[in-house]
Order: C-alpha cells, then sequence, then structure tokens
C-alpha cells in the first residue's frame, strides 16, 4: 500500500491577527508546519508530504529546510476542494492522509497506527476522533467542533457539525478533529459528488463520511488524546498549545531523570 500525506495550509488564519501564514506561527520555538513535519519524517510512512498553499504563500516547507511537494489552491472553497487541488501530486498513491497545517502536535506514532488501522480495516475511510471529560478550561476550544455519532453497536453513522446539532447530540464528547486517511481510488471518484450547500457555500470533507456510511461502508476510526488534537487558529489557541508543550517538555524531563 503505497500512502501519501497531504497537509492542507492554504488558509489565511485571519483571527490569528498576524503577518505571517497560519502554519508558520511558532510553537516552542519552531512553526506548527515543522512540528508535523517531523512527524511525518518520523513516521516513515512517505518520503515527503504534499503542503496544499494558497497562491499568495511562499513554500512553506522550505522557510525550515523541509522537502516537500506543493498543491496550490487558489480559491479558498474548503477542505473537499484543497484535498482536489492535490490531486496531480498524489500521483499513483492509493492512500492519503489528509492532516492540517495547524495541527502541530500529532505524532509519529499515531500516524503509524493510522496507517496500520488503515490496513487492517481495508475500508474507504478510516478517521481520528478524540474524547474530552468536557468543554471546560483549555478544553472550551473543541465545544464548537462536530460530533460523533455512533449507533448502538459502536459503529459511527455520521458527524453531526455543532451549529446544526441538537443539544442532546451537543452532550457527546467525542469530536471530529478531522483528520482521515481515504482509498485515493475511492476518494477521486466521490470528492467531485459534495455539494456546497451550507452557510459558507464551500466543499467539506466531512459530507465524504456521510456518503461512505450511506453506501454501507464501515468507518474505522482510533481515539488520540485531546492534547494532540489541539488546532491553532486564534492566539488564544496559541497560548494553550504553548502551555501544552511545557506540560508534555516537563514530562519527559521527569521521566528522563527517574531513569
Amino acid at each position: 500500500m503505497k500512502f501519501k500525506i497531504a497537509i492542507l495550509a492554504a488558509g489565511k488564519g485571519t483571527r490569528m491577527k498576524s503577518e505571517i501564514p497560519k502554519a508558520l506561527t511558532p510553537i516552542g520555538g519552531k512553526p506548527i508546519l515543522q512540528h508535523l513535519y517531523e512527524s511525518i519524517q518520523e513516521s516513515g510512512i512517505t518520503d515527503k508530504p504534499i503542503v496544499v498553499i494558497g497562491p499568495d504563500q511562499p513554500p512553506l516547507c522550505d522557510v525550515f529546510e523541509g522537502v516537500s511537494d506543493y498543491a496550490v489552491q487558489y480559491e479558498q472553497l474548503g477542505t473537499g476542494h484543497a484535498v482536489s487541488c492535490a490531486r496531480d501530486a498524489v500521483g499513483d498513491a492509493d492512500t492519503l492522509i489528509v492532516l492540517y497545517g495547524d495541527h502541530p502536535f500529532v505524532s509519529y506514532r499515531t500516524l503509524r497506527r493510522l496507517s496500520e488501522l488503515h490496513k487492517r480495516a481495508g475500508e474507504v475511510v478510516t478517521i481520528m476522533t478524540t474524547t474530552v471529560p468536557s468543554f471546560e478550561d483549555w478544553r472550551k476550544t473543541y465545544l464548537h467542533w462536530g460530533r460523533i455519532l455512533r449507533d448502538q453497536e459502536g459503529n459511527i453513522v455520521g458527524i453531526k457539525e455543532y451549529k446544526d446539532a441538537l443539544e442532546e447530540d451537543r452532550e457527546i464528547r467525542e469530536v471530529n478533529p478531522a483528520l482521515y486517511c481515504f482509498n485515493t481510488a475511492w476518494l477521486w471518484e466521490h470528492i467531485k459528488q459534495i455539494q456546497n450547500e451550507n452557510a459558507n457555500h464551500e466543499y467539506y470533507l466531512t459530507d465524504l463520511i456521510a456518503l461512505a456510511v450511506k453506501q454501507g461502508h464501515k468507518i474505522a476510526s482510533m481515539n488520540i488524546a485531546p492534547e494532540e488534537a489541539v488546532g491553532i487558529n486564534t492566539p488564544e489557541e496559541r497560548e494553550i498549545a504553548e502551555e501544552l508543550l511545557k506540560k508534555r517538555n516537563l514530562m519527559i524531563d521527569d521521566s528522563l531523570c527517574q531513569d
């Protein structure tokens, strides 16, 4: 099975209130994208990622001497559209992992687990989820994420966006960080079926999950720690990420001292 990894990083990041691209925002002294790039390199899943950038952005990995392929998303038309822009760069790979340039803490171990689960499941899509104990304190950033819907047997039957969710759905604490692994033959056949009939008139990858369920496919999933699923879209979320990184480094230091 030949894997490729696409990092969606074309967003302008206006909520960050910064002049630099969001993916280059420093966390712990390194750009967000560098954290993710290093995890990809250590995972050994693919030789180099595909970074989807905007037309006015520099080749982002070049900033820290990374080696990547690039695809350009000329219009901001949603995550589904961004993945479509990467199709030529994906080439003959039969599996595509989709990540985001604002998620710095996805580890190489998690990427390996995802690839192994996708192989074992033998289905068209595998997703990551995260479960929070509550939406309080720093975890309030997950409050407006989509909720994972499961049936009585525990099978994923859909993802309900917060704005469309009933109050009972909003009580669900398993949320969607929107990190996916697709069979590319199925992906390219069905991504053009995504509609933009939503408030933002954008094409969302989430719609592919609903389509796969409708077709009778079983959605394989793996749960990751909330600390690993953190996304950074605002200065407040950047501060949260900095604090989480400090705590993680302290835990590593304590572990080394005990050894």
